[in-house]
């Protein structure tokens, strides 16, 4: 099954939900961290829900648990850490957090999009999640939009 990522940095919000729609996406899941951040524009927790309901009948979740730690996070950005560090001490952190065990399969039956704030999944924390869970469920593909 197709698990679609998506960043909301270094685009429009007409772009952003252009490819959501046109994907078909009908939840978003905001694996950020930090989803209140005044930098967010268009994607403050607050503002999202709205938007994705009333311009693509989306639904909205928030899942922390799929979200690096601060201490992990500020290590690779603030400290200028590489992704080589970053990757598998994320990837141990899904799984001491047993993600697999947490979340339901069956929710990704619907088209849903993993939300953060990078623009490319390459190095980005979504990357490694659809990468984690279809090590552990089989059968996810990641579609970057």
């Amino acid at each position: 099954m197709d698990v679609f990522t998506i960043g909301f940095t270094q685009t429009t919000a007409e772009g952003f939900f252009t490819r959501l729609r046109d994907a078909g996406v009908v939840r978003v899941l905001d694996i950020r961290l930090r989803n209140d951040s005044q930098l967010a524009g268009f994607a403050k927790a607050r503002d999202l829900p709205y938007f994705l309901r009333e311009l693509i009948g989306a639904d909205y979740e928030h899942e922390p648990l799929l979200a690096p730690t601060a201490e992990i996070m500020d290590a690779y950005k603030k400290r200028k850490g590489s992704w080589e560090d970053f990757a598998p001490e994320f990837r141990g952190l899904l799984a001491e957090r047993a993600v697999e065990e947490v979340l339901d399969r069956g929710d990704f039956e619907r088209p849903t999009a993993l939300l953060c704030s990078e623009a490319e999944a390459a190095h980005c924390h979504r990357s490694l999640v659809v990468a984690y869970l279809d090590e552990k469920w089989g059968g996810m593909t990641p579609v970057d939009l």
